[in-house]
């Protein structure tokens, strides 16, 4: 539109604004929403929507690394989904397995590190066994970790983690006054990566939905109307450079 208006007045358009590389947020977190609602504005089944995403996933994952992203944390499939019509859950677990037969040797090549955070236990054999590949292939990488939140739920995350510490106390493992945030957090799946700096939530739905609830304590939340096969480059730099204009202050002044 904006480029539009200036064509219309003669001029060039203004250059965009860039994000300033030394302030790119270390870990970003992603609710991928708006597969379905995409689909049904075209006239097509949701799964067509959730094909469509992974496109977006790889957009993503590029312009993350090319910006010198650590993580990036994908919510993929929650704890809630398996609610969902069997055939949509089938199609969603097939996905990461057909991503990955695209993607894992880019993903090699420019040194991503791939990751799962979730219950293994519920997933079908062949979703466990690509990522299994991809997390086994990928593991001595060093660039950008690519963390896929896959039947993950964060009440879960944190009634897991009480009971194993409440197991803890109860065989005198640990004393009641040794617990604080340390503690809990080395409890939780996300044990070996920091807190998201920048939560992304797209399609315009203003809720976190049971994700990551302990750790986006005190991250910066971007929404945006835009479904997530649509989301690009372009919006991903917004996000990250509305990120740099918010004064971060942890409760302080």
């Amino acid at each position: 539109m904006i480029s539009r208006l200036w064509a219309k007045l003669g001029k060039s358009s203004p250059k965009a604004e860039m994000p300033q590389l030394d302030k790119v947020p270390d870990h970003v977190a992603i609710i991928m929403d708006g597969n379905g609602r995409w689909a049904k504005d075209r006239g097509l089944p949701r799964i067509a929507g959730h094909h469509t995403g992974m496109k977006a996933v790889k957009r993503v994952v590029r312009e993350a690394d090319r910006l010198g992203v650590q993580y990036l944390t994908l919510y993929a499939f929650s704890t809630e989904n398996w609610k969902r019509p069997k055939d949509e859950v089938d199609f969603l677990m097939r996905l990461p397995q057909q991503f990955l037969e695209i993607e894992l040797e880019e993903l090699i090549e420019n040194n991503v590190q791939v990751r799962m955070m979730g219950i293994k236990s519920d997933l079908p054999s062949y979703t466990i066994d690509a990522l299994e590949e991809a997390m086994e292939r990928t593991a001595n990488n060093t660039g950008l970790v690519l963390n896929f939140a896959l039947n993950y739920g964060s009440r879960k995350e944190m009634i897991d983690a009480i009971q194993a510490i409440a197991g803890d106390v109860a065989d005198g493992r640990l004393t009641p006054d040794q617990i604080d945030e340390q503690l809990m957090s080395a409890r939780l799946l996300s044990r070996d990566i920091p807190d998201p700096d920048l939560l992304i939530r797209t399609s315009g739905e203003l809720r976190l939905s049971n994700f990551m609830l302990w750790q986006l304590a005190y991250s910066e939340l971007w929404f945006t109307d835009v479904y997530w096969p649509e989301f690009n480059e372009a919006h991903f730099q917004e996000a990250v450079l509305q990120y740099q204009s918010r004064k971060r202050r942890f409760g302080g002044l």
